[in-house]
């Protein structure tokens, strides 16, 4: 086999970053695009001792599962990667990529994974939204990633965001280049503006708008300002976020407000929310709900618990958990998190909710030593997953029950194996879709001390 090649290939199995997976001779052929059931004639591009990758020249058969993207940029695009799937084998897809890792990962032999749910109405559901600015041929463009890389693919609207991010997307973009602002170059480190992130309420409509920048002293801020506002009332809040790193990241440590109010106001079923900048905060505001109502369900609470809520960002599932807990400790490392959950908690007037500061592998083993105990846990890691000594606290602690929230099912399968080989056992598993048209999926799982 060699690069060019090509060959009629039937497709068995789908990878879990939703490559089409078959064989040629014995080697096994990861297919961009394919899905499983289909039959492809597919060019070799690649080709690695023991696998090869391929694009589809040709469908010989269809999947019943397949549908048209609705994105005209979708197949440069590198945000939605399952366009090409029916909403419904999205679902069953992720279902096994659950699944999938708690076996192989996490050992757990025919582990019973409840379907995922998914949304009624998977389009437009982000409140979230970060755009990449660069210089293009013809002036300044935001947009998304090209897959792989960091070309900005132009485009002007996007079927998973908020129409209002768009606007101020578009409006931006057109001030920054008619103001002659200059935009960052990732390779020299010069330039001004690096990325345009919107937030949007969509209890209320209003946005916010953070200008990831290289300085303070932006030419033109006072009429991008103007334009900015008086184009989208619904603004109503600006704020300049000061990044002076040469890396990936997206969002520095310093924040200035310089249009409106320092948080954005926002409902997640009963309970109001101030966001912060910087604050995590999920994209998804109609699955969040689902989300959170089954962590709370699984935690079992009767109103006596103490209940430990790690890695709690602003308080969001600390305070649905407050309304049915005795007393509720939140642990974040970021100040400006925990500043934004006390808050919360008090314009919510919940009063048995209280935070501290710090990583939560540090903090826990730090309160357990101080003789503070919980009845159950409440974990809602980033990708990484948990750090091993705040695993090791957890299960020193002893709590009736851990409920594990995770973005990232391969950690996750990680994280309950190091659980089960320590005296908890997984009793339900239930993958919820928080990010339709990609391949994350997020899970709450039920641990009970055996």
């Amino acid at each position: 086999m060699k690069k060019n090649d090509i060959y009629e290939i039937e497709i068995t199995g789908m990878t879990h970053e939703a490559l089409g997976v078959g064989k040629v001779d014995d080697m096994a052929v990861f297919v961009q695009g394919a899905i499983e059931g289909e039959k492809v004639l597919a060019k070799i591009i690649k080709v690695a001792k023991n696998y090869a990758v391929a694009r589809v020249e040709q469908w010989l058969a269809v999947s019943p599962g397949r549908r048209e993207p609705f994105c005209p940029v979708y197949k440069r695009c590198g945000g939605c990667s399952l366009q090409h799937m029916t909403y419904c084998m999205q679902l069953k897809f992720k279902h096994r990529v659950v699944t999938d890792n708690l076996e192989r990962i996490g050992g757990f032999r025919g582990i019973h994974v409840n379907p995922v749910i998914g949304m009624e109405d998977p389009m437009n559901y982000r409140n979230k939204a970060q755009y990449p600015v660069s210089m293009g041929d013809s002036g300044p463009v935001a947009g998304f990633y090209a897959r792989r890389s960091h070309t900005i693919i132009d485009s002007e609207s996007c079927g998973i965001q908020h129409p209002g991010s768009e606007k101020v997307r578009n409006v931006v973009i057109d001030a920054v280049r008619k103001l002659k602002i200059p935009v960052y170059n990732e390779e020299t480190g010069e330039g001004i503006l690096r990325h345009i992130v919107t937030r949007v309420s969509y209890a209320t409509g209003d946005i916010m708008v953070i200008l990831v920048v290289t300085k303070e002293n932006v030419p033109g801020l006072d009429r991008l300002i103007r334009r900015l506002t008086d184009e989208v009332p619904q603004v109503k809040s600006i704020v300049l976020n000061i990044n002076k790193r040469r890396d990936n990241v997206i969002l520095g440590d310093t924040v200035k407000t310089v249009y409106g109010s320092d948080t954005l106001v926002d409902r997640l079923g009963h309970l109001t929310f101030h966001i912060s900048p910087l604050s995590f905060y999920q994209v998804n505001p109609v699955q969040t709900v689902v989300l959170y109502e089954k962590a709370v369900e699984f935690a079992g609470l009767t109103g006596s618990e103490t209940v430990f809520d790690l890695y709690c960002g602003i308080g969001t599932i600390s305070l649905f958990l407050a309304k049915k807990a005795g007393r509720v400790i939140g642990v974040e490392v970021v100040p400006e998190a925990v500043e934004a959950a006390t808050k919360n908690a008090k314009v919510n007037n919940i009063f048995n909710a209280e935070f501290f500061c710090g990583a939560a592998e540090e903090v826990v083993p730090r309160l357990y030593a101080d003789g503070m105990r919980a009845d159950v846990v409440v974990v809602d890691p980033p990708r990484k997953g948990c750090d091993e000594a705040l695993l090791e606290t957890m299960v020193k602690m002893q709590p009736e029950r851990i409920v594990y929230v995770s973005c990232n099912p391969s950690t996750l399968a990680r994280d309950l194996k190091y659980l089960a080989a320590n005296g908890y056992g997984v009793r339900e598993v239930q993958p919820v879709d928080l990010f339709p048209w990609t391949e994350h999926v997020e899970c709450v799982v039920l641990i009970t001390k055996l």
